[in-house]
C-alpha cells in the first residue's frame, strides 16, 4: 500500500466542458489532435424530458488502490508506486500486448505506436499524473493547473475526499478501488 495515495476530484458542477484538460494533456505530452487521449470529458444525461441535466466528467486513470492491470501485465511494465500510490507505465518493458486495457474495468490504457530505432511499436498509454513530464511531489498536474473553472483537483486522496464531501461527492465505484472522487 502507497504511503499516501494521490488521486483527482472532479466537481461536476463547476465543468463547462471546455476541454482544456484534454488539450493541455495531449499538448504537454506531445499526442497529435485527433489522436488518443489520456484525459477525457465524458457527456452523460440525467433525468425525463423536460427535466434532463447534462453533467461533463473530466477522467482519465483511476490510479486504483488495486490495480488489475498490474496484477495482469505479464511483463511486469505496470506497477504501482508506493510513494504515491500512482499506477505507471514502463515503456521499455510494455510490449503492447493489451492485457492491461483488457483487464482494466475502465478500459484505461490506450496502445499506441511509438517510433524505436527507426521502428514503430506498440507500447500502452495512459495518465500518470504528469509524472514523465518531471512533476514534483508538491506541483499539480497540467490538466488540473490548466482548468479555468476549478473543477479538477489533484492531491492526497484523503484531501480529494475532504472536498468531495463538502459537494456530497462520492468515491468512483469499481471493484479496484479507484481514486477519483465525483460530485
Amino acid at each position: 500500500m502507497a504511503n499516501e495515495q494521490y488521486g483527482f476530484y472532479v466537481d461536476t458542477s463547476r465543468c463547462v466542458i471546455c476541454w482544456g484538460c484534454e488539450i493541455a494533456c495531449k499538448q504537454w505530452n506531445s499526442i497529435k489532435a485527433g489522436g488518443h487521449s489520456r484525459r477525457k470529458v465524458e457527456i452523460t444525461t440525467e433525468g425525463v424530458f423536460p427535466n434532463t441535466k447534462r453533467i461533463f466528467t473530466s477522467l482519465s486513470c483511476m490510479h486504483c488502490e488495486n490495480p488489475s492491470c498490474v496484477a495482469f501485465c505479464p511483463e511486469g511494465a505496470v506497477t504501482k508506486r508506493d510513494e504515491d500510490g500512482l499506477v505507471v507505465i514502463d515503456k521499455e518493458l510494455c510490449t503492447g500486448c493489451g492485457t492491461c486495457r483488457t483487464n482494466c474495468p475502465f478500459e484505461v490504457p490506450d496502445i499506441i505506436q511509438i517510433e524505436e530505432n527507426g521502428t514503430m511499436r506498440p507500447v500502452a498509454d495512459k495518465c500518470d499524473a504528469c509524472l514523465s513530464l518531471g512533476r514534483q511531489p508538491d506541483e499539480v498536474t497540467h490538466c488540473v493547473a490548466t482548468c479555468p473553472l476549478d473543477a479538477l483537483h489533484f492531491g492526497i486522496l484523503s484531501d480529494m475526499e475532504a472536498l468531495a464531501k463538502e459537494k456530497g461527492g462520492t468515491l468512483k465505484e469499481g471493484v479496484t478501488g479507484p481514486s477519483v472522487y465525483i460530485s
